[in-house]
């Protein structure tokens, strides 16, 4: 399961993930994140992966892709949410060559 906080602020846009972010939920998160993106604007973006448990693929690939077209900054406070962050910001030829 995956609980999404969106706090809509004019100077910026804070998603807030909680739980397993994959399946469904992935589905769920690329559906906030598409009702999201064309209002964002120049504003600034971040991700909480504080609470986040568990990432899959499909997962890891939305991360990726939100920081792509946002520049989202990341906010994270275990080894396992910096993983998951650290993750996103690479770049996707560089997961090919791995």
């Amino acid at each position: 399961m995956l609980k999404i906080t969106v706090l809509d602020r004019p100077e910026a846009v804070s998603i807030k993930l909680e739980g397993r972010l994959g399946g469904p939920w992935a589905t769920e998160l690329a559906r906030t994140w598409n009702s999201l993106f064309p209002s964002l604007n120049s504003r600034k973006c971040s991700l909480d992966l504080c609470d986040v448990t568990w990432v899959d693929t499909d997962g890891r690939h939305l991360l990726r892709e939100i920081y792509e077209q946002s520049g989202a900054a990341f906010v994270f406070n275990t080894p396992m949410s910096k993983h998951f962050a650290a993750e996103a910001m690479r770049s996707g030829e560089q997961e090919n060559e791995d």
